[in-house]
């Protein structure tokens, strides 16, 4: 089994844990000069920590059969929406979103999980039902199945996660196969009703909307976090502040520095260099995930990259953008960068699973090339 390791992706390996020390060196950064000191440094050791349990995770999702999967895809499934279901019940209110459960000194964070459930759930039911279903029927039924998930983390409210579970939905059903009529007609049916729901809301929150696009009409409300971040990235310059050495996020005028705007401190420590190197990283991830995808030895390898890929690609998208003030601020994290336990360990075994989708091709193409002789 050992000699699996000697297969993997060893690309991918690197962007990810260059990535990585990126994001710990910022969260050490951070804690160096922070009001709240001890506690900043207690978030870099419990990420370290997170970061090593990761590692271990990965390399075992690395070895193991991915298609294995398939067959506890139901149970992954159902598991991820008991989970979502008890953080509505027991869950823990943090800056307005019932979002954790404490299970004894670590807080679990269930969409994070099931960001990774609703992967598996759809690449499963996709590659089974590959020409058994009609287009229709098969967009039906994909949709019961992510619905059922999104309807409970809106529930939360997460807006920023179901954005998340809504473009994995939507990019596993393009690259599925079907009619793409029917990807034209869902995107403008969906076009319209969000248009068209900007009608039924009550004047504060047409407001509350209004701001998260332009934060100036709000400076000390809901424009601030913005604004705060757009400073921070505009002070960086070329070369940045040096590490540690950046005023907005030493002197916590950037709010959530470690979390949502964590971007925004590395610009403004490492400057633009710095924003090019961390962007490069993620190019290179996208890079090598797509390549797995396009060489699986199996529709569900397949699926499972493409969604792994969207959900990267979809947060880093969302977070950047909202970093450099051209998106809302939805609360979601920049993937491997931005401290939480829970993103870091579902992110490192979705890298697992994909290694383990690139092993089985490379094993797959030897034993080819062994019987062609």
């Amino acid at each position: 089994m050992f000699y699996k390791f000697f297969k993997f992706d060893w690309l991918l390996i690197s962007a990810l844990l260059l990535l990585l020390g990126v994001g710990l060196l910022t969260l050490y950064s951070i804690s160096t000069s922070d009001l709240s000191f001890g506690e900043s440094l207690a978030i870099f050791k419990r990420q370290s920590i997170f970061a090593g349990l990761g590692i271990l995770l990965m390399l075992f999702f690395g070895v193991l059969d991915y298609r294995y999967l398939k067959s506890y895809a139901r149970t992954i499934y159902f598991a991820s929406l008991i989970l979502l279901l008890l953080v509505l019940v027991f869950g823990e209110v943090v800056r307005g979103t019932t979002g954790w459960i404490s299970v004894g000194p670590v807080n679990l964070q269930p969409v994070e999980i099931s960001k990774l459930g609703l992967i598996i759930a759809l690449a499963s039911f996709f590659s089974r039902k590959k020409g058994e279903l009609g287009d229709v029927s098969k967009i039906i039924a994909s949709l019961v199945i992510s619905f059922c998930m999104i309807f409970l983390v809106i529930s939360q409210p997460d807006f920023g996660s179901s954005m998340v579970l809504t473009g994995i939905w939507f990019s596993m059903l393009i690259f599925s196969g079907i009619n793409k009529k029917y990807i034209v007609i869902l995107f403008i049916t969906g076009l319209i009703i969000a248009v068209s729901g900007w009608f039924f809301l009550a004047d504060y929150q047409q407001e509350r909307i209004a701001n998260l696009f332009n934060p100036e009409r709000d400076p000390q409300g809901t424009g601030y976090n913005v604004i705060q971040s757009i400073v921070a990235v505009g002070s960086g310059g070329v070369i940045g502040k040096g590490i540690g050495q950046g005023t907005q996020s030493q002197l916590n005028f950037l709010p959530e520095k470690h979390t949502d705007f964590i971007f925004a401190v590395i610009v403004e420590e490492s400057g633009v260099m710095g924003a090019l190197f961390v962007l490069t990283l993620f190019a290179v991830l996208f890079y090598r995930i797509k390549k797995i995808a396009s060489r699986s030895s199996d529709n569900f390898g397949y699926l499972l990259a493409i969604g792994i890929m969207t959900m990267f690609f979809v947060q880093v998208l969302i977070n950047v953008g909202m970093n450099l003030g051209i998106m809302p601020v939805t609360g979601i994290p920049l993937p491997i960068l931005s401290y939480g336990g829970s993103s870091l360990v579902s992110i490192f075994i979705s890298i697992g699973i994909l290694l383990n989708v690139y092993v089985q091709k490379v094993e797959y193409s030897g034993s080819q090339v062994m019987q062609s002789h």
